[in-house]
This record gives structure tokens, sequence and C-alpha cells, in this order.
């Protein structure tokens, strides 16, 4: 697709979603793991994985939709961006000289286990992320939103999202990131409207274990008070939420559900935090969305994501909760 195709689809917030280090998924299962023999696996699956086209993913599942730019290279690369238009998602494609990463999931069926092996992506040239960045430049529109969601491959500069967070704001565009270690301190020095890090990607931030509710909601409210973020969500993974801004800081607890895998939670929690603040809703009610499709994407097994019908059914039932203990 085109970029004068892709300017009709925008609405009045428009979401653009921004993946440098895209994986194809593959995940099977195997009755044991142990080294020394074949492991005759079960059938496999193929999905297109990385943080910006997870969100994408989601934000299509629940009724929303957003232009996904990626990078890609090779029959990987091919193959990818194939899965991603076969869900109706409109993409922008960098192409990279490199072949496209694989990431590999595998179920241990006698223990419940699971392993995940997660390879490094190809080397980019600096011509190569440089185009990525004058696509979005040219793709993004004012009053919209920007996902910068995942690692950055081998040869991107770390302090690419940050200039992805000039971009928007020079553009009027609200930048969300969601990455880790330095590509993380580099955006927060920028200044984000939202990041979403994990209790690990705030505590090696912030150099402290965040072993306590307080401590979390102290280090989530701290990017607010020195100007990093506008809105800061820390994902805890079966502790729930925590959203600071300059308003107030929210906890929301997650429903009760069983956890199958957690491959693609916290995209799917960001993706529904993200389209519902773009469709107009409060960030309380978004945080509510956000949760709930995290909780959803536990339910499912290996890569899936989460299901509208789970989310749009654990949502009701924390509306419920909320009511009977107000």
């Amino acid at each position: 697709m085109g970029l004068t195709e892709a300017s009709s689809l925008w609405s009045s917030k428009p979401i653009l979603t921004l993946t440098m280090n895209p994986a194809l998924d593959v995940s099977t299962s195997t009755d044991l793991v142990y080294s020394g023999h074949k492991l005759r696996c079960g059938r496999s699956s193929l999905d297109p994985g990385g943080g910006g086209a997870n969100v994408a993913r989601v934000i299509q599942r629940l009724g929303g939709q957003a232009l996904a730019v990626f990078t890609a290279g090779g029959t990987t690369g091919d193959t990818y961006r194939r899965l991603m238009e076969a869900e109706g998602i409109p993409v922008l494609v960098a192409a990279v000289g490199g072949i496209t990463r694989q990431d590999v999931t595998v179920d241990e069926n006698s223990t419940g286990n699971q392993f995940r092996f997660v390879l490094e992506g190809p080397e980019l040239s600096e011509g190569e992320w440089r185009t990525c960045l004058k696509i979005v430049g040219r793709s993004i529109r004012a009053g919209g939103y920007v996902v910068a969601s995942g690692s950055l491959p081998p040869g991107v500069p770390e302090d690419f999202y940050a200039r992805v967070a000039r971009l928007a704001r020079e553009a009027d565009v609200r930048c969300v990131v969601d990455t880790s270690g330095p590509a993380l301190t580099e955006a927060l020095a920028e200044g984000v409207f939202l990041v979403k890090p994990s209790r690990r990607e705030l505590a090696e931030h912030v150099g402290a274990a965040l072993d306590s509710e307080q401590s979390q909601i102290d280090a989530a409210s701290s990017l607010i008070a020195e100007g990093r973020a506008d809105y800061a969500a820390l994902t805890l993974g079966e502790a729930g939420a925590v959203l600071a801004s300059k308003a107030s800081v929210i906890r929301l607890p997650t429903p009760s559900v069983k956890v199958v895998s957690t491959v693609g939670a916290g995209d799917s929690f960001l993706a529904a935090f993200v389209l519902r603040l773009a469709q107009g809703n409060t960030a309380e009610a978004a945080l509510r969305t956000a949760v709930a499709a995290g909780s959803a994407a536990v339910m499912s097994p290996a890569t899936e994501l989460c299901c509208r019908d789970d989310v749009e059914r654990l949502e009701a039932e924390m509306v419920a909760r909320a009511l009977e203990t107000n």
C-alpha cells in the first residue's frame, strides 16, 4: 500500500504503529523438552509478531484500525507482510536487506512450561532506519497517535524512539512508547505522551527493585513529575496495573483468569488503552479496557492475542464489580 492510499484510512484520531524489529512467531508443542535427541512437535502456527504489529492486530480485533509500519526483508519478511494483510490490517513496509527474524515458542505438554526463543533481528543500515523515520514523518496525522513498540534491531541508534517522539511533537501527534533499556531511557529523556513499562523494565530504568505497591506508584509518578511522560501505565502481571498522570494515580487489579500463555499480554493491554483514548474515552475507562485485554490475552495459547468476546466479558465483570463496591 502506498502513502496516498494510506491517507484515506485516517479518522479524526488516527493510530500508527511502528515495529522496527518484527518477528515471524513460530509456535508449537512437544511432550518434553530435553537435550540430545530430536523433539517431535505437534501442529505449528505462524503469526506476525513484534510490539507494534501486535498492537495493530489487537486494535483491529477490538473494532478499530491502525496503520502498521514495519521493516521486512527476505522470504520471512514476505510471509510476515502477507499474514498482516490477511488480517485486514493496512500496512506500510520499509524494505531492508536483511532477513526478518523468527521467534520460536514451545509449550511442554507434560509440565505446562513454556519455552521462548527470541532471535536477534537483522542489522539495519543508516539509510534503512532513516527511511523508517521518513515513512513515520509522512504518515502521522495531527491529533493522532504513533505507537513505537518493541526492541530495536542491530544498527539502529538507541535514541531512535526519541527521534520518533520529536517527530510526533512537531506534528502535534501523541507518541506512545513501549520498550526497554537504553531505548526507553532515551525516549523518556525526550518526553512522550504515554509510556508503558513492565515492573522489570521500570525497575531497570530507575535502578530500584519496585517490590512494594508504594515504590511502584512512586516510580511511575516520578516520570510524570519529571516531565518524562503525560501518562505512565505500569503493568504488573497478576497484580494488575498502575496509571499515573498529573491528575491522579489509579490502580486496577486483574480479573481472575486461567493463565495459559503470557505472550502478547502487554501488547494487548497497550492496544486497548490507546484505542479507547483515540475513541474519546477517559483515561480511567481506557485503563479498564486495557486490563481486560491483557487478562484476555493470557487466556489464549502460545502467541495468540486477546479475543474480543473475552475482553468485553471481562470488562463487563470489572464494571459490575466496581458498582458493587461503590
